[in-house]
């Protein structure tokens, strides 16, 4: 009896110990990961996964397909269309025809603006399927998906409300030539093309159609082939909302096929491109053979200065979101983190301490706060960016590692030490890396943060409203958030200086990507005034 007890005893402990040391062992590895017992299978239809021409879900003229991947699992989700030139110009075609001959363009305003609010409402309306398929796609969190959604409906919305409100001016003349008058027109270019990118998807295809639909364009959509699913499925809808046929194709398929020939088209009047700067040069490269206009929302490496009179707690809370938002895989994020020197060992300290309670795993579930990164490629280049800081001589504080052997998820990951000749302080990087670097003067902070040829975003942490003032100012940025970070809003305009981009997104800015300027002039006889 006394044996078998023993015996027992020991079993038990050997496998407590045993089984302490497994789950001390991935506790180690993991760290930050929010585990579960299994990755959710989204209860979600995918409602489209076809090229849309002409009102009409298709399949391509090659017939070829091509796979949307779960970042989370690395298992497909689907097969999608893979269109490519012979697409793309059947697509010009039809939108060229939508634009001669159909009824958008000759549409009052008020017309299109209706179309344009109900499209809005039944992306509302069918939120939840929108969320839960952009996560799928992407990997981002539940709640980030809910966020996304409701920018764009907010985004709609607004530009719905601009197409009744468009107007020229009247001009009075100098009349050197005898009496004349003019007055100017603001018509639609044509058609447009536009590029989106996978960070956000259904988002960053709003941002390019609301103004485009609302100034009477016409256009043909190259979706991202890593997240085709939500701009589908805003298609499906935008066709119910009573968008004629032919006014809004998309394209699934891949840069160099669709995309090049998309931005080669001899009659494509107009390329809007979200992306990356190395990829944006290729696309102006080509919308030169035909002088299209062009608008560009490129690259970032934006600074984020904290200065030693910034309120501690807002600051560290504002550098989490700056830079680990959508894991990282933000044209704006704040990979260049400038804190004066008074206050830099404590922000580090605390900064790692915050980071070591973000919960990293499946965007269904409500604890997580980070997903994986899109696709292997996106993996692949931060785990490298990463080696690059370790070899580099930054200083590793945390994170760093791959987290698991399924799924594209890497640990949040904070650098200090950080200098400016370092590839992690001048590449964007596009993922969860923090970089942390120390000033010590408002001019020192000022020249460094400049020091890049990106210009998209920036931001200033500072009690002192007159730094807060000329450092904003001197920002070389397109725009400057003050004690804030990632606020947007579809009123105001986004866009870059330098290598960030050219022109404006959002507000009112951006309709002028979309119209031409006509003047109108006509002789004047016998005026009562002038």
């Amino acid at each position: 009896f006394y044996f078998l007890a023993s015996l027992k005893l020991f079993i038990a402990m050997f496998s407590s110990r045993f089984f302490f040391r497994s789950i001390q062992s991935t506790v180690n590895q993991t760290k930050c990961f929010c585990s579960v017992p299994q990755f959710v299978k989204p209860k979600v239809q995918i409602p489209a996964n076809q090229i849309l021409i002409n009102g009409k879900f298709q399949n391509s003229v090659s017939g070829k397909v091509f796979n949307t991947i779960d970042p989370r699992t690395e298992e497909v989700i689907t097969k999608v269309a893979e269109g490519d030139a012979a697409d793309v110009d059947l697509a010009v075609k039809v939108a060229r025809k939508a634009f001669d001959e159909g009824a958008w363009p000759k549409m009052s305003g008020h017309t299109r603006s209706k179309i344009l609010w109900k499209f809005a409402d039944l992306i509302e309306q069918n939120h939840e399927q929108f969320e839960m398929l952009e996560t799928w796609d992407n990997g981002k969190p539940l709640n980030h998906s809910r966020g996304d959604v409701a920018l764009a409906v907010e985004h709609l919305r607004y530009f719905a409300g601009w197409a009744d409100k468009i107007q020229g001016k009247t001009i009075p003349m100098n009349n050197l030539m005898s009496n004349h008058w003019g007055y100017t027109l603001h018509e639609p270019i044509g058609v447009c093309g536009g590029i989106i990118p996978w960070n956000f998807p259904l988002l960053m295809l709003i941002w390019k159609i609301a103004p485009m639909l609302a100034t009477g364009n016409v256009g043909v959509i190259k979706i991202a082939e890593q997240t085709p699913l939500t701009a589908l499925f805003a298609g499906k809808l935008a066709l119910e909302a009573g968008i004629p046929e032919g006014v809004l194709n998309m394209i699934t398929g891949f840069g160099p096929t669709a995309g090049a020939a998309l931005a080669d088209h001899p009659d494509v009047d107009k390329i809007a491109f979200t992306g990356s700067t190395d990829v944006g040069k290729e696309v102006m490269k080509k919308a030169a053979n035909t002088m299209k206009k062009v608008t560009m929302e490129l690259g970032g490496k934006s600074p984020l200065l904290f200065f030693n009179d910034c309120d501690m707690e807002t600051a560290l809370d504002a550098a989490q979101v700056a830079l680990f938002l959508n894991m990282g895989q933000c044209c704006v994020a704040a990979s260049r983190i400038f804190v004066q020197e008074d206050i830099y060992d404590e922000f580090v300290q605390r900064t790692v301490e915050k980071t070591r309670l973000r919960k990293v795993g499946d965007g269904f579930n409500e604890e997580t706060v980070q997903g994986p990164q899109v696709d292997r490629e996106q993996f692949e280049k931060v785990m490298n960016y990463i080696q690059k800081g370790k070899d580099g001589g930054a200083k590793l504080q945390f994170g760093g590692n791959r987290i698991g052997n399924k799924g594209y998820f890497v640990e949040s990951t904070v650098f200090s030490d950080v200098t400016d000749e370092m590839a992690i302080a001048k590449d964007e990087i596009f993922g969860p890396v923090m970089q942390i670097m120390k000033f010590k003067t408002m001019e020192e902070g000022i020249q460094r943060a400049n020091k890049t040829s990106y210009g998209l975003g920036a931001g200033v942490f500072s009690q002192n409203i007159d730094t807060c003032n000329t450092v904003s100012r001197a920002l070389k940025s397109g725009t400057v958030w003050i004690n804030c970070y990632d606020i947007f809003d579809a009123m105001v305009p986004f866009g870059g200086y330098k290598q960030s981009g050219i022109g404006r997104e959002k507000g009112e800015y951006a309709l002028d990507n979309y119209m031409e300027v006509k003047c109108v002039i006509q002789p004047l006889k016998n005026p009562a005034w002038q």
